[in-house]
């Protein structure tokens, strides 16, 4: 299908001669129903360049973001290592219809999480009639009983989630996971696109791209939206874990975007069940935490007594109404990798709708049954840690040495209840400049979604690409980069 409109182009013959997405569901060259001259347009324009204008402006682009500090933290056991992310320059497409269904499936799913987290830290009923084994939620580490029985405004716990999704040889969207603590990369989202728009303004001239740089805004004002009733100019601030952190670069873009203050844990006091930040000029009352500290950081006083980055007293101001907190504290119970198996069950038990958009087939291997079956077929399949992120600690099977597989076969099953297995999905691919010209490479996506009282979906979100061929991990911290993703008008 895709070779058919590769050799039918025009525009896409001189840039990809020779490619071959191999089978994969093409994001550029693939045909879509529901359009087309967009992608010849942009195929014809990418050819008149020619390979090496790409790599002129490709370097541009790369000089851009350091120079502009568009980085990530590496961190290994000898060192830590500041990088840019990787960013390729050849653009992801989708056309409206597509992102049509995308953000339905994101609405959907966000409010029945948050539907799902009121219940189980309210009357717990989707765990008392066994829609949901009670020990996957109540023996889940990310479990904060502090949170029982506090209301929140508009019942929103996840106010910013990151739902990673992939797309199989058939076109079909599939939901990966969902990110529902600290989700990061939306800072990516705006500076690949700025880049974009500096360098390759000829690219993107006429083609009708969806504008992200609302997102600040909206972040701003579902914040805002938050504040204790009565505040009528609430002072927001965005709690970072400070410079050492690999997202603190993320930090400071959505900080500077939505107009609030930076801090550090130590810039805040609790006085009175009240939160203060500290200023020259003296104490400034806070009304909002945008926290990107996970939960047992925040507060020394109520979680890890040790921690240096978080609030003493935050959460004591928290339950008395005095501060509200985004995202809300035990929303990691909703982005476990076992309880992501149950979503389209929980969509179906609060919303009574069928999920829009599909998880993969996932195996709970705490169950005996599912745990035989991964067993017995680790060379097979993709195996996560239900807690991990960032694309550490997982098998894939089909890339794995006999001997990683053993080794990973003895963790399984000295602890089965910390792992999920999935099928090796054949992911979509995109076209992506590489050292020996326009190549196939291994994408997914990453929108995010704003939640007040109701949902906001960026258009587009981050294109994580797998630079290595024939690689299927896009994380950054496993070698990954970007792309700028293309939501048609």
């Amino acid at each position: 299908m895709s070779e058919s409109m590769v050799q039918g182009s025009d525009g896409f013959a001189p840039l990809l001669d020779g490619y071959d997405p191999g089978g994969f569901f093409c994001e550029l060259t693939t045909p879509r129903a529901d359009g087309g001259r967009e992608v010849r347009l942009i195929a014809e324009r990418l050819a008149h360049l020619g390979v090496e204008e790409l790599r002129r402006r490709a370097r541009q682009i790369e000089r851009s973001l350091y120079d502009l500090g568009v980085t990530f933290t590496v961190y290994s056991d000898a060192n830590a290592i500041d990088r840019i992310l990787p960013f390729d320059l050849v653009p992801r497409v989708l056309f409206a219809a597509e992102w049509a269904e995308i953000e339905a499936g994101i609405a959907q799913r966000v409010r029945a999480l948050n539907l799902f987290l009121h219940d189980v830290y309210h009357d717990q009923h989707i765990l008392k009639d066994g829609t949901i084994p009670p020990e996957l939620v109540l023996k889940n580490a990310n479990f904060r009983p502090e949170m029982v029985g506090i209301d929140l405004k508009h019942g929103t716990y996840i106010h910013i989630c990151g739902v990673d999704l992939v797309r199989d040889e058939h076109g079909r969207f599939f939901v990966l996971e969902d990110n529902g603590r600290t989700p990061s990369g939306a800072s990516y989202v705006i500076e690949n696109r700025h880049a974009m728009l500096r360098v390759f303004p000829d690219l993107m001239a006429d083609i009708g791209v969806r504008p992200v740089d609302n997102y600040g805004l909206k972040l701003q004002a579902a914040m805002g939206a938050l504040a204790p009733a009565g505040v009528a100019d609430p002072h927001v601030v965005l709690l970072s874990p400070g410079i050492y952190n690999s997202a603190y670069f993320e930090h400071v873009c959505l900080a500077r975007e939505m107009g609030a203050w930076l801090v550090e844990g130590r810039d805040l006091v609790a006085i009175d069940d009240r939160i203060y930040m500290r200023t020259t000029a003296g104490l400034v009352p806070v009304h909002v935490i945008y926290r990107r500290i996970n939960d047992d950081f925040l507060d020394p006083a109520v979680f890890r007594p040790d921690s240096a980055l978080g609030v003493p007293g935050v959460m004591a101001a928290f339950r008395k109404g005095n501060v509200a907190l985004a995202n809300a504290i035990g929303t990691g119970v909703a982005d476990d990798k076992a309880v992501y198996a149950y979503v389209p069950k929980i969509i179906r038990y609060y919303l009574g709708e069928d999920a829009i958009l599909p998880n993969v087939e996932t195996n709970i291997c705490r169950e005996p049954a599912a745990l035989r079956y991964t067993l017995d077929n680790l060379d097979k399949l993709v195996v996560k840690p239900v807690g991990e992120s960032g694309g550490y600690g997982l098998l894939v099977g089909p890339a794995a040495t006999k001997p990683e597989i053993a080794a990973f076969r003895t963790q399984l099953e000295r602890d089965p209840a910390n792992y999920i297995s999935q099928p090796t999905l054949k992911l979509s691919v995109a076209p992506t400049l590489t050292e020996a010209g326009i190549a196939p490479r291994h994408v997914d996506l990453r929108p995010f979604a704003i939640t007040g009282e109701t949902t906001w979906v960026l258009p587009g979100g981050l294109t994580r690409v797998a630079l290595k061929q024939g690689s299927l991990v896009v994380n950054s911290s496993q070698g990954g980069g970007s792309k700028d993703t293309w939501v048609l008008a």
